[in-house]
């Protein structure tokens, strides 16, 4: 029969309990998930507040249950069949008015587990409410054979003390459509050009003019690399042709006013509610001053702050002036 000897047993306590404090520092699949709850009266906009809360980077659920929003969590946390998904927001309005009572319990469950909760709350007065409706001609869910203002009224009852623990209230009473969402990305991004994502793509003129951008740009006024044999081979993501497109005269000169005039630009469409916009810069072939100067131009727009991404239209295409 074997005996455990006294330093056998404690060395297997101090194994054990590196494994407990192992586990205890080591952060819940759940650490780091985001949930946000929209809701509010219906009417309110919630429908628009989901769409541009997709925009941002999140997955959107319509009408969910408070009591699935555990389970979600746990399978997006869990199942690693989520693509990386880490924010989750779930529209909760009184068609799910039997879960209410549940909601608490719930939003107290996600803070065990550490998920970072919060709460959009989106209002309009009684006024605003009722114009919507006569004007889609819709009965209020809540209305039931009663006046409309009788639906409205209930609603804004069950949801008072939702709205009190509210992290954010947006009353949408004098707001459009598009000026809700601009209101949603200054409240939960910040205001300006940063709340603009770009995308850059480079473009040869001989494949065709591009339809999806919002600015197309021709430098084929700069001189060609594919005319000098040590360069022709090389595309505008190598060094010696960039710096050979970067240095030619007019490149500098050209990004400096283009830079300027794209600034002003993302300024008006972060106002007006357009948070994509798309540069398209073409070249003959699309391999060498089109690529080169788009990599440029992105990496003076980062310096701003700005969140800019970089294509190439042409790479798969073999090389031609």
């Amino acid at each position: 029969m074997d005996i455990e000897t006294p330093h056998s047993t404690v060395n297997q306590q101090q194994t054990e309990h590196s494994a407990s404090t192992a586990a205890a520092n080591t952060p819940s699949p759940a650490e780091g998930f985001e949930v946000l709850l929209i809701t509010g009266m219906s009417g309110a906009g919630r429908s628009r507040a989901a769409g541009t809360v997709e925009d941002m980077g999140w997955y959107v659920v319509d009408n969910l249950p408070p009591k699935l929003l555990v389970p979600l969590v746990d399978m997006m946390t869990t199942s690693g069949s989520d693509g990386g998904i880490h924010k989750l927001a779930a529209v909760i309005d009184v068609r799910s008015r039997s879960y209410f009572d549940d909601l608490a319990a719930v939003l107290s469950h996600l803070d065990d587990l550490g998920v970072k909760t919060r709460i959009l709350f989106l209002d309009a007065s009684n006024d605003v409410l009722i114009k919507r409706y006569e004007s889609v001609r819709r009965p209020h869910p809540l209305q039931h054979g009663n006046r409309l203002i009788d639906g409205i009224l209930e609603e804004r009852h069950l949801l008072s003390h939702l709205k009190e623990r509210a992290d954010w209230v947006i009353d949408t009473s004098a707001l459009s459509i598009h000026q809700l969402s601009t209101k949603l990305y200054e409240t939960m991004l910040g205001s300006g050009p940063t709340t603009v994502a770009v995308h850059i793509f480079s473009f040869g003129f001989k494949y065709g003019t591009p339809i999806d951008a919002d600015f197309v740009a021709d430098v084929r006024f700069l001189p060609n690399p594919f005319w000098v044999p040590s360069l022709r081979e090389l595309t505008g993501h190598d060094k010696p042709v960039a710096d050979y497109v970067l240095s030619s005269k007019g490149a500098t000169e050209f990004l400096d006013a283009y830079e300027k005039a794209i600034e002003t630009a993302l300024e008006g469409y972060a106002r007006e509610d357009k948070h994509f916009v798309t540069i398209a810069i073409g070249c003959t072939g699309g391999q060498h001053r089109s690529v080169a100067m788009s990599e440029e131009l992105a990496r003076r727009l980062r310096a701003h702050g700005l969140k800019v991404t970089v294509s190439a239209r042409e790479q798969h295409k073999h090389h031609s002036s």
